[in-house]
């Protein structure tokens, strides 16, 4: 069975723990935000062209 004491333990060690972290700045958020957004544009970019060219390759096999 769990005592009051053991949960206040618990609820102290949260609380020492989140003192620890270290939350971004605002910039790094941005920044983070704009390569994600970049990477996933490129990389929808280079799967498109894939599909476009694997389309006309099986298209031709199969004319």
């Amino acid at each position: 069975m769990v005592t009051a004491a053991q949960i206040k333990q618990y609820l102290d060690e949260i609380q020492t723990e989140i003192k620890k972290v270290v939350f971004p700045t605002q910039v790094e958020v941005k920044t983070a935000t704009a390569v994600v957004m970049v990477t996933v544009i490129m990389i929808s970019i280079f799967l498109g062209l894939v599909d476009r060219v694997l389309s006309k390759l099986v298209a031709m096999v199969l004319s």
